[in-house]
């Protein structure tokens, strides 16, 4: 196909994409130094729409640093209708690390793991990827680096890294046959281009593009995951009675609340002093008391210390990418406590029962749940999941008081009369969540919450166990 005509249809696919908003495409470049990476970025940003199009080299910074690996990944994923062009993306790192050895041979397997993972999870919320392995000859390689660094207006190009790429690449060559070998599938296929001159190469990853754009690879079924050990006991509400046979009295509870602030007080100050961060997610049936709750937790907490994000539906950016998105992008620092007023949960409760997410959707939830927290474990997060559960008798009673009390009666919306209706798919729910999504350092508590001030207590108390136990790893 002639070059002009080449340029005039794929800029018509990408116009089409960015009209449609359907999805969105990442054109992943990796492979030998001295293949012309850079240069071919350069030029076929200049065939496209650059306003459509946003490209990164990823180093790390050290705000990346400070949360989980995948964060710096999951901020740049580009909006549906929209083109992101990576250099290197997720393979250098783990790709030049074990060539350097600076990996092991089970964590670089590890790696691809994960990698596999996160692409299927991209690609099942219509993400399509284009990945590229630019190769190239030893001896070809060799001889383009000494025209760079003989060529005076080029040489600024050339760096140590290009020479120690070219000593290393033989073990380049095998660990990026076993790396596509790993991770190509279906729906993130590997397409390998040879060495040529700049022109040749362009025309041929233009031509890949608009084959990409035009039909794109069917999106998967499951997420695979990178399990964790075996799965610890879950809890049930279905046979849980949140109900207590005495109320604690005020001043029995004032007298404890004070002692549990001070102990969380205590408890958070050296988490932040060790560089711990924090990840608190609450979950609960309507009027159980997240808010009071966490309104006690937070009373014991430096303001500058934490934050809590109020999860309620999507906004139209958050629709516009992966599902997953909005929780990566609030990830704490490290040192930093997070606290998720309703969570990634939401996906296999509310967006399930109400049928806000298509089946094939939430059942893959618990799959993108599981290795979400699992990453978030691998940074060395403290992960606190809480339920909050109510009796139907005490949840009714609590929704008339709310609607008798001008100052509460905001709280309570034809939702949660709504809600209330489907309590036995609600129940089923959330036992099979309670199942699917138990772990290893990501265990549930169930909190009774009848009795409000014992549930506040008890909230109070499973959060400081929670972070008495990781300060007291010696790891």
């Amino acid at each position: 196909m002639q070059t002009r005509i080449l340029r005039a249809r794929l800029l018509e696919a990408q116009l089409d994409l960015a009209h449609r908003r359907e999805q969105s495409v990442i054109v992943l470049l990796t492979g030998h130094a001295a293949t012309h990476k850079g240069r071919l970025v350069n030029e076929l940003n200049h065939w496209l729409e650059n306003r459509h199009t946003e490209v990164h080299a990823l180093g790390p910074s050290s705000e990346e640093q400070e949360r989980p690996y995948w964060w710096r990944f999951w901020r740049r994923i580009p909006d549906r209708g929209r083109i992101g062009i990576f250099i290197h993306g997720w393979y250098g790192d783990g790709l030049f690390a074990r060539a350097e050895r600076r990996l092991s041979p089970g964590a670089f397997r590890d790696r691809l793991a994960e990698i596999r993972a996160f692409e299927a999870e991209l690609a099942a919320e219509g993400v399509v990827l284009l990945k590229l392995w630019m190769d190239i000859d030893r001896s070809d390689q060799r001889h383009h680096l000494q025209a760079l660094q003989a060529d005076p207006v080029r040489a600024w190009q050339l760096t140590t890294a290009d020479w120690q790429r070219h000593l290393q690449h033989a073990a380049i060559e095998a660990l990026g046959r076993e790396m596509r070998n790993v991770t190509a599938v279906d729906h993130a296929p590997w397409r390998r281009l040879d060495f040529r001159d700049p022109p040749e190469q362009l025309q041929r990853v233009g031509a890949l593009l608009h084959e990409t754009l035009v039909a794109p690879p069917e999106p998967p079924s499951e997420v695979p995951e990178v399990m964790a050990g075996e799965m610890p006991a879950a809890p049930s509400i279905r046979r849980a009675d949140p109900r207590t046979k005495t109320s604690l009295k005020k001043s029995s509870y004032a007298a404890r609340l004070v002692e549990e602030q001070g102990r969380l007080a205590i408890n958070a100050r050296e988490a932040a002093r060790r560089r711990l961060p924090v990840v608190l997610a609450f979950e609960g049936l309507d009027a159980a008391g997240k808010g009071g709750s966490i309104h006690r937790l937070t009373a014991a907490l430096d303001a500058r210390q934490y934050r809590v994000h109020r999860i309620a539906a999507p906004s139209d950016e958050e629709l516009a990418l992966p599902w997953a998105w909005r929780f990566w992008r609030r990830l704490p620092a490290d040192g930093r406590i997070a606290i998720f007023d309703r969570s990634w949960y939401g996906r296999v409760l509310v967006e399930r029962v109400e049928g806000l997410a298509p089946e094939a959707a939430w059942r893959r939830a618990y799959a993108e749940i599981r290795e979400f927290e699992r990453q978030l474990l691998a940074h060395g997060t403290v992960l606190g999941k809480l339920f909050l559960a109510i009796s139907q008798e005490e949840q009714l009673r609590r929704f008339k008081a709310r609607a008798a009390t001008p100052h509460k009666r905001h709280k309570l919306t034809d939702e949660d009369w709504r809600n209330r209706e489907r309590w036995d798919d609600y129940r089923q729910a959330i036992d099979e969540m309670f199942a699917r999504t138990q772990a290893p350092g990501a265990e549930w508590e169930l909190i009774a919450c009848d009795d409000k001030r014992r549930a506040r207590l008890r909230v109070l108390e499973s959060v400081n166990e929670r972070l008495e136990a990781r300060l007291a790893s010696p790891i």
